[in-house]
């Protein structure tokens, strides 16, 4: 999976952009009611859900999302909510078939120690093994075209730790958790800054192989590869469905 962002400015300048064609197209229809919502995180209830192209049935069929998956949620148009799919699809969807996740609500949110918003210390964080060894690879890869290694960002190391156990304890394979939303969510939450920044994550049973998978994905590759990220945080957590999960947040500065 890959998550790739430029800047929050340009996301929500899409975002408001969508969410005003789906408002303003008064040719068909009225316009319909915008609410702001005190949650960006809900989770499918349907077994499989269509995601729109307008907050009407009416309206084009642009992707679909099954039970048990989660969904960034921008707002809501009537009786819709605006979403944004883990495949960065954004269209509408009826929100009875939304659950929405608050921060903090899930079934594991006792078992959490750190919480967003909570300023996070800047010393020296030891890699375990795992860790060390995948980012070695990383930047391996990276040797190999010319670029220049990842370092280590102690926060965003942090940070990454932290979605990766999030991941396992939530049993969800997802760019957006329910606890923390997205990566740039995420990120900002715990007051990290950046210019560019990107995600890659992967269930894997060894190091080498999810460094494998990456780059034989064009995407994960290009994350990799990616000339403006400098910095890098990479959390490698036990999973019992995957052997180990792998998260690796890239920032550029």
């Amino acid at each position: 999976m890959i998550y790739l962002k430029k800047s929050f400015f340009k996301i929500g300048l899409f975002v408001i952009i969508l969410i005003s064609i789906l408002l303003i197209n008064t040719n068909v229809f009225a316009i319909k009611p915008y609410q702001k919502l005190d949650f960006s995180t809900g989770l499918v209830t349907a077994s499989s859900l269509n995601v729109r192209s307008g907050p009407s049935t009416a309206y084009s069929t642009v992707t679909r999302v099954n039970k048990n998956e989660y969904v960034r949620v921008f707002a809501q148009v009537g009786t819709w909510y605006i979403i944004q799919t883990d495949s960065d699809y954004i269209g509408a969807v009826s929100k009875q078939y939304i659950k929405p996740i608050y921060p903090n609500t899930s079934n594991n949110a006792s078992n959490k120690t750190t919480t967003p918003n909570q300023t996070i210390t800047t010393t020296n964080i030891s890699l375990t093994d795992d860790e060390k060894e995948t980012i070695d690879l990383i930047n391996a890869e990276r040797k190999k075209a010319g670029l220049s290694a990842l370092s280590i960002d102690n926060e965003l190391q942090r940070v990454a730790r932290i979605k990766a156990q999030d991941m396992v304890d939530n049993n969800y394979f997802s760019h957006t958790s329910p606890t923390y939303g997205s990566p740039f969510d995420m990120m900002q939450s715990f007051k990290i800054t950046y210019k560019t920044a990107g995600e890659n994550i992967a269930g894997n049973s060894t190091n080498q192989g999810a460094v494998t998978a990456w780059m034989n994905s064009p995407g994960h590759k290009a994350n990799i590869l990616n000339s403006s990220f400098t910095h890098t945080g990479l959390g490698v957590v036990k999973s019992n469905k995957y052997g180990k999960i792998y998260v690796q947040m890239f920032i550029g500065r």
